[in-house]
């Protein structure tokens, strides 16, 4: 079992603190700016899996540094099990994996917005399984801020212009290779999350350490992954790091921070929160586009913009409150 960090709450509050804003906050800048540093510094030669493994280690690097920190290293090597650690982030980090691999195939298979309305709905069963799992229940108007946020997804989802269709005509490839991995992988997604906010607010495992965990995981996911893929025959014939320059670890560094933020936001915020920042965070890149590149936003993101002011102003201000019985 990691060691416990203090100030990790056993239930979310009902108002945020001024610092689980800033964590917000700083995800949501990290998830808008990612896209236009990653265009920026990462060269086309660049093959991805060593840049997403790269990520990994440097999450690992941050994450252990700020255990040090904290002056929790020597209290966390005597506390860790294998066991401990495969319950609180094996399972998350495996599930994470395979949905991930889902999306892939549900994208080939799907149009853009048929696409974009079904993953949204993993902000539902997020909700719905920190309710099972956490029994964090949802008050009425906050299950209508939710469908706020969805349908301000879908919009910004259908801005970014996207032409591609459905690749089969066949109405069974459609619903089996397209409908149903998309809202498997929503169904995973909502679990993983609420599995992740468990175990640091109830198994009491640090976000640092989940981080570390769940980075190690994928990294060895992603190395089996390499035995026959595309990307580990380039890695084989030109190297790790072929295509890398010193600003590639620019948009690497910034990703990994942005890895620990997300492990912060999940332990102190929830993952139904954690799906408001993604949301946001689309709103942030289309600024970001407009300032550096001069894109303005699309009408679809200005009809989401007050969508989403407006869901996360009644999700905050309308949380679920227990009913006092009358005597």
């Amino acid at each position: 079992m990691a060691t416990k960090k203090r100030g990790v709450p056993t239930a979310i509050p009902e108002k945020a603190s001024p610092r689980v804003w800033l964590y917000l906050v700083l995800l949501t800048l990290q998830y808008g700016a990612q896209p236009l540093i990653s265009k920026r510094f990462i060269r086309r030669e660049v093959i991805v899996t060593s840049s997403v493994l790269a990520c990994e280690v440097a999450k690992v690097i941050c994450a252990l540094f700020l255990i040090a920190r904290e002056g929790g290293l020597k209290k966390l090597y005597n506390e860790w099990t294998l066991v401990g650690s495969l319950t609180a982030s094996g399972l998350p980090a495996a599930i994470y994996a395979l949905q991930n691999s889902l999306l892939q195939i549900s994208y080939k298979n799907l149009d853009s917005l048929t696409f974009s309305m079904l993953n949204q709905t993993k902000l539902f069963f997020t909700a719905l399984f920190t309710y099972i799992i956490l029994r964090q229940k949802q008050s009425t108007q906050q299950i209508g801020a939710l469908f706020l946020l969805i349908i301000a997804a879908v919009l910004l989802s259908i801005g970014e212009g996207s032409s591609k269709g459905s690749s089969g005509s066949n109405p069974d490839q459609i619903l089996f290779h397209g409908i149903v991995p998309v809202l498997v992988a929503s169904v995973l997604s909502g679990l993983a999350s609420a599995l992740c906010q468990w175990a640091s607010q109830v198994k009491k495992h640090t976000s640092y350490m989940m981080t570390i965990e769940m980075s190690v995981v994928g990294s060895l996911c992603l190395l089996a992954s390499t035995y026959k893929s595309p990307d580990g025959e380039a890695i084989r014939q030109h190297g790790f790091f072929y295509g890398w320059t010193p600003l590639t670890l620019i948009p690497v560094i910034f990703n990994a921070v942005g890895g620990i933020l997300v492990g912060l936001v999940t332990s102190y915020a929830g993952g139904v929160r954690k799906g408001f920042v993604i949301v946001s965070a689309l709103l942030v890149t289309a600024l970001l586009q407009f300032i550096f590149d001069g894109k303005p936003p699309s009408f679809y993101c200005l009809l989401a913009l007050p969508l989403v002011i407006t869901s996360i102003s009644i999700y905050q201000k309308y949380p679920y409150r227990v009913k006092k019985k009358e005597s």
